[in-house]
């Protein structure tokens, strides 16, 4: 049976082959036909306009000085051009407007084109002895100017020759080489045919019935049916591992697609908010706070505390969409883990004096975006300090363990509940809403600070207990230290002679 399949598609392939060779084969060579045509017309254009201005000068010497002696017939055979006299024209005139185009001095002039037999044998009557007749009259003599083309046929004749062997040669060639290459394109369509040979004998043994209930099942899955799954035990044994397999997708697809529905949610929610609030404020101005100066500083202070949030919220939301997107190229680099935190602690104790503040930094180094990791450790000291009475006290710890750089933020604030710890990395989650809304915040801070983490191949760590305190931890791949840089070389300063010499410097009198 597989012996019949497989000669079943080499005859298709074999035909699918033939079909295409051939037709790149016709397809040359009408391009090569079209060509040869378009040659042919050209030379017979440039004979004509060679023809016609032979004739003209012809015409214009018969004008001067007459017609040729007849001892000069001689020389004249020599000649493309032969002048004799005539009773009478033979031909065609040429009619406006394409006379336009003739010379002007035969431009009403017969024409003909002739084939010149005399004194030639019957093997010789070919198109080498083509003439192209002009019929000139002066002084009222007709006078047949002849201009022999034989010597220009001939010549085409052989370059059209060689032409044509060059194309059939080319023709040749190219139909073993496209061969080729038509089977190397057909390639994946073979191995694509033999698998579709392979599930269909599969699905021969399948039942019909239930390969048409489980399509039924599939149509009726949509974007409001998410929750919907194919029953596994009532599928045939062959298609149980296909079900699983569209289960497992449908449950990723259900929880991104609610992921995304509470996303687009809660930010519409948060910023919400701060419009209600900023719109407010605006109505107040309108109605009486233009003259009242306590409540127009209070509106204008509410005013530009919420938008300061919301700016701040839209560039959490931006950088988080820029993630997902994978738009953020990290500008890594190797540090200090100790002075960064260093630079942090710095930074933080200068504007927060409601807490105390400690620093246990070891020299530990990492590669990495340093910016992004900075903004991460501000996003813990950030949540440490709103989620931390005043006079509590922040430590920050830099150590390095198991080959590993550890950067940790302790607080001794309100801790978080073990069943709360779980989510707290959720975008918009927030344990305690009025407390987040008295802090500020709109619960995406820990999510930036895992992605970042997430970017550079580390995790976080999280330990805490409600009424002792919190530990989050970023932990990150440790580097090793970079080499010192050294300062340039500079030459010495030259010697004085007199202090080379040993002798002492004269200060004059």
């Amino acid at each position: 049976m597989s012996d019949k399949k497989t000669a079943e598609s080499g005859k298709v392939r074999t035909s699918i082959e033939r079909k295409i060779s051939s037709r790149i084969f016709g397809r040359l060579l009408s391009i090569f036909i079209v060509l040869d045509i378009l040659l042919c017309l050209m030379t017979g254009v440039l004979l004509v306009i060679y023809s016609e201005s032979t004739a003209a000068k012809a015409a214009g010497i018969l004008s001067e000085v007459g017609a040729p002696e007849e001892t000069a017939q001689q020389w004249m055979a020599l000649a493309p051009v032969d002048v004799v006299t005539v009773e009478g024209p033979k031909g065609v005139t040429v009619t406006m407007p394409y006379s336009a185009l003739l010379p002007p001095l035969t431009q009403n002039a017969y024409r003909d084109v002739t084939f010149v037999y005399e004194d030639a044998p019957a093997r010789s009557r070919t198109m080498d002895l083509l003439h192209y007749d002009v019929y000139f009259s002066q002084d009222d003599a007709i006078y047949r100017i002849s201009v022999a083309l034989g010597s220009f046929m001939r010549l085409f004749r052989i370059g059209f020759i060689v032409l044509v062997v060059l194309e059939l040669l080319i023709l040749l060639t190219r139909a073993g080489k496209d061969r080729r290459m038509v089977r190397r394109m057909l390639d994946p369509i073979t191995e694509f045919t033999r698998a579709a040979q392979t599930l269909n004998a599969v699905s021969g043994q399948l039942d019909p019935e239930k390969m048409q209930a489980l399509a039924g099942k599939l149509e009726n899955i949509n974007a409001a049916r998410l929750d919907t799954r194919i029953s596994v035990d009532e599928t045939q044994s062959e298609l149980k591992n296909l079900a699983r397999a569209i289960n497992s997708m449908l449950d990723r697809i259900n929880a991104s697609y609610r992921a995304q529905v509470r996303f687009v949610s809660d930010a519409s929610h948060e910023l919400r908010t701060p419009i209600s609030v900023i719109q407010g404020y605006a109505n107040l101005l309108d109605r009486w706070g233009k003259n009242d100066e306590k409540t127009l500083q209070e509106s204008i202070s509410a005013i530009k505390e919420e938008a300061a949030n919301m700016k701040e919220l839209v560039e959490q939301l931006l950088f988080l969409a820029r993630g997902d997107n994978d738009t953020i190229v990290l500008q890594t680099e190797s540090f200090n883990l100790a002075e960064l935190a260093a630079e942090v602690y710095a930074e933080t104790k200068m504007i927060d004096a409601s807490h105390e503040f400690r620093l246990k930094a070891t020299d530990t180094y990492i590669r990495a975006d340093k910016a992004l990791i900075k903004q991460a450790l501000r996003i813990l000291v950030d949540n440490a300090v709103k989620y931390t009475d005043a006079g509590g006290t922040i430590t920050l710890v830099s150590e390095a363990a198991g080959g590993m750089a550890a950067l940790s933020v302790r607080d001794d604030g309100i801790g978080i509940a073990p069943e709360i710890v779980p989510h707290i990395f959720e975008r918009f989650y927030r344990a305690d809403e009025s407390r987040a809304r008295a802090t500020g915040g709109a619960g995406l801070g820990l999510s930036i600070a895992k992605w970042i983490v997430a970017r550079h191949d580390g995790h976080l760590e999280v330990l805490s207990r409600e009424g002792i305190g919190t530990r989050i931890t970023l932990v990150l791949p440790s580097a090793p230290m970079p080499a010192p840089v050294l300062p340039p070389v500079t030459s010495a300063a030259p010697l004085d002679p007199n202090m080379a010499s040993g002798q002492d410097e004269q200060t004059p009198q």
